[in-house]
């Protein structure tokens, strides 16, 4: 099971298992928000609940430049597993100007493609193709993409989760 930590402002900051929430719990850096009721952890000294969502007792402060390394699990997630080119199901990723022509590795070039329109497009750019890209390729940004294990969130942290923009 894991467990969301919060911020002492409501923010999200990670996500842990509930056996390192429970360590910050008895050691008094966070409290509980909300629990798994149900199903509590029985110790030789006692029972505890089941944290879900913890908040830390002090602010930690973040980096405000926090730059999320590119990848392609993280283009294709930006994209939502579709193609940038037809709209079909994407299982690559293509630069829009091709590596060999000075194209970057960065989050404004590449883009989620599937395999035929990745084949046929080849070394050139969308124009010379007569493509247009169905989205604008940018850097993800908000909250669920900073704190790493967010992408298949648990049922309670959804008051705590602000919806993905």
């Amino acid at each position: 099971m894991r467990t969301l930590v919060l911020n002492a402002g409501y923010e999200p900051l990670a996500v842990v298992s509930f056996k390192r929430a429970l360590v910050l719990v008895m050691g008094g850096k966070a409290t509980v928000v909300a629990s798994d009721a149900g199903n509590p952890v029985i110790g030789s000294s006692g029972e505890w609940e089941r944290p879900s969502v913890i908040l830390l007792t002090r602010y930690v402060r973040i980096p405000s430049a926090r730059r999320l390394p590119v990848s392609r699990r993280g283009v294709l997630r930006r994209d939502g597993h579709r193609c940038a080119y037809c709209g079909h199901g994407a299982t690559t990723v293509d630069h829009v100007l091709p590596r060999s022509r000075g194209g970057a590795d960065s989050w404004e070039n590449l883009v989620a493609c599937c395999l035929g329109c990745n084949n046929a497009k080849g070394d050139r750019t969308p124009a010379e193709m007569g493509w247009r890209l169905r989205i604008a390729p940018r850097a993800p940004h908000g909250g669920s993409w900073v704190v790493r294990g967010i992408e298949r969130p648990h049922a309670a942290w959804s008051e705590f989760l602000a919806p993905a923009a």
